[in-house]
């Protein structure tokens, strides 16, 4: 698709993005943040109810949790984990760290800092917070981004507790490992500003490199989310829930506008053949004792475990479960996925529909049932499995689904799936499931701090990497810099010290990629080692080349001194070290004469390696060598 396309089926996008914080506590206890366990003491068992909002009602999301009937398991280590996460006492006032750090970032997206913090409940039933509610609250409004020609619009910024981790969730029971809840998270909300699915994917690196660039957040697998909100013209707002790579945005949002193009067309098509929300028509009948006798092996191994199945007769639904929705998929998989959620029948398949042209049930048994359930031709006829209170919530499941497709595309929480498209998770979330808390008082913002924080904000990302592009910084280190910790310290060094800026943004981005290779650990590399080092090469202490060599015994022990360097190398020091050199390659067996040269550099430079420019040794060695052959 072109962006003509994009903007003829009005393609609009929104991102939620999730970053935890570098805080040594969590959000609301004292508990450490960052430790994940392999392990866990006790296990803890809980069933999810909903509640009521402040105005009497209850959230559509906390209703279809409900309906689940899950039990939840919670993995716990005592190292990790209090009684605050388990809800057994009151939290702890908020974090201050965590919550300087919003604000500075709410501040590099030009956002207005709120006055007053309150904290709120956010409820969910999914069973990822042992409360059935995540504490969060609104730090900043407002801001703007520039991306391309235009300003992207921040719509918020907010603090919350990050969730439990979930390692398995099958049939009825979901287990989670609660080391990652309570953890500090941001969650930056865009306008629908993006156009193009990939427009999605370059504002999101760009609002995930403005938070890098603080050197206050989390990075590595698990440490950043993204959820994507997609709408067509027609359509309504869908999310696309933890979306792991930036990567994966332009296939998925693609595939989700697709599917609600597709599902629009489908409302026109019912619209045809008469079949409105009013009009809508279905049954549901128990057709057990009739299939008793399948050979399908799903149908056969329910009826043997003595297991009901149900057939659900679509009225005048004929064909359209193969309506394709996105790529290979089709509007059967909308129903199965809706079964499997929420009536927790995740075995695949979960139904079968007289529309397939897959195996499934024999034409002769289709007969049967249709004949018995009053189906016409006109009709389709969906049959699914289990025990008696399953396939019941499984039936009403798929009249449920089918009739929304009459009102087009429904308000929905939908997966990342690894193909690219995207599969039912939850009913959309309403403003119901937001309420005040009643543990935590307001807390004020003074303008001093808001001062102080802002006195200590870096230029813009954007800036910086205009400032690069005119010194000439590769490109693809450029960006790397950008969000650096050390970018200040580039700046430092270029400014102040007057090193060249190619061979600063180098050695402070490359190099240590090159120390993980040779087994250092560029982390014990800080400001001061990094500026003794270029101050002893402005001396010619060491050589460019030697920069990496210092490097690597900073790391060893633990700081830079000007007697850990070896001595250097003059012109008449090399040129006593070529000609032994030399000496040493004629006694050795060559297969190839023409390799003299070669064997001859390498010889040398193991000698003179970080004590003298190596553009030097290979001009006195061709220099040496000729005079040599004559």
């Amino acid at each position: 698709m072109t962006d003509e396309d994009y903007k003829f089926v009005g393609f609009m996008s929104g991102l939620e993005i999730h970053q935890q914080l570098m805080t040594k506590k969590k959000l609301f206890c004292r508990c450490p943040a960052g430790m994940y366990n392999h392990h866990y003491d006790a296990e803890i068992l809980r069933h999810m109810r909903p509640t009521l909002s402040e105005l009497g009602e209850y959230d559509g999301t906390a209703l279809m949790e409900f309906k689940t009937k899950k039990e939840i398991i919670y993995q716990i280590n005592r190292e990790s984990v209090c009684t605050y996460e388990m809800d057994d006492t009151p939290p702890f006032e908020i974090n201050d760290d965590a919550l300087d750090i919003a604000i500075e970032i709410g501040m590099l997206y030009n956002s207005a800092t709120i006055d007053e913090i309150h904290i709120a409940r956010k409820q969910y039933l999914d069973g990822s917070i042992p409360t059935g509610f995540q504490r969060t609250a609104i730090v900043s409004v407002g801001g703007q981004i520039p991306y391309k020609d235009r300003q992207i619009n921040i719509i918020q910024l907010s603090i919350e507790e990050d969730s439990c981790r979930e390692i398995s969730d099958t049939g009825h029971r979901r287990v989670y490992v609660a080391d990652r809840l309570g953890m500090p998270l941001i969650e930056t909300v865009t306008a629908p500003d993006m156009k193009t699915p990939e427009e999605v994917a370059e504002v999101c690196k760009i609002l995930s490199n403005i938070v890098k660039s603080t050197g206050k957040v989390r990075t590595g697998a698990g440490a950043a989310r993204e959820d994507v909100n997609v709408s067509v013209e027609g359509g309504t707002r869908i999310e696309i829930k933890g979306v792991p790579s930036i990567k994966r945005i332009p296939l998925l949002t693609y595939n989700e506008a697709m599917r609600q193009w597709n599902l629009l067309r489908l409302r026109e098509e019912l619209g045809k053949r008469g079949i409105t929300t009013e009009t809508f028509a279905s049954k549901t009948d128990d057709v057990t004792r009739i299939l008793r006798k399948a050979l399908y092996q799903p149908i056969a191994n329910a009826i043997s475990e003595e297991k009901s199945v149900y057939a659900v007769t679509l009225r005048r639904f004929k064909g359209l479960l193969n309506w394709k929705t996105q790529t290979e998929t089709y509007f059967s998989k909308e129903i199965s996925d809706r079964v499997r959620v929420i009536a927790c029948l995740t075995t695949l398949p979960n139904i079968i529909h007289s529309d397939s042209t897959s195996e499934t049930i024999s034409i002769a048994e289709w007969q049967k049932v249709k004949k018995t359930v009053g189906a016409t031709e006109e009709d389709t006829v969906v049959i699914t499995w289990g025990n008696a209170i399953d396939a019941n919530t499984s039936a009403k499941e798929i009249i449920i689904r089918a009739k929304e497709a009459t009102i087009g595309i429904p308000s929905e929480t939908r997966q990342a799936q690894k193909d690219g498209t995207t599969g039912f998770e939850r009913i959309l979330p309403g403003a119901d499931r937001m309420y005040p808390d009643t543990d935590l008082p307001p807390k004020r913002i003074p303008a001093g701090r808001k001062n102080i924080i802002r006195s200590g904000l870096h230029e813009p990302i954007w800036e910086r990497e205009k400032w690069y592009k005119s010194l000439g910084i590769p490109a693809d280190v450029m960006e790397p810099l950008a969000i650096s910790k050390n970018a200040a310290l580039f700046k430092k060094a270029v400014n102040e010290l007057g090193i060249n800026p190619i061979l600063a943004a180098v050695a402070l981005i490359q190099y240590p990629k090159r120390l993980k290779k040779m087994k250092a650990d560029p982390e014990q590399l800080n400001e001061e080692i990094f500026l003794g080092i270029f101050r002893a090469f402005n001396l010619g202490l060491i050589s460019r080349e030697g920069i990496i060599r210092a490097m690597f015994d900073a790391t060893k022990y633990g700081s830079f001194e000007l007697e850990h360097l070896a001595p250097t190398v003059d012109e008449n020091s090399l040129e006593k070290i070529i000609q032994s050199s030399i000496s040493e390659v004629k006694k050795m067996k060559l297969f190839n004469d023409n390799n003299f040269e070669k064997v001859l550099t390498g010889n040398v430079m193991n000698k003179v390696r970080g004590r003298i420019d190596g553009k030097l040794v290979i001009k006195f060695i061709k220099k040496i060598s000729g005079e040599n052959k004559k």
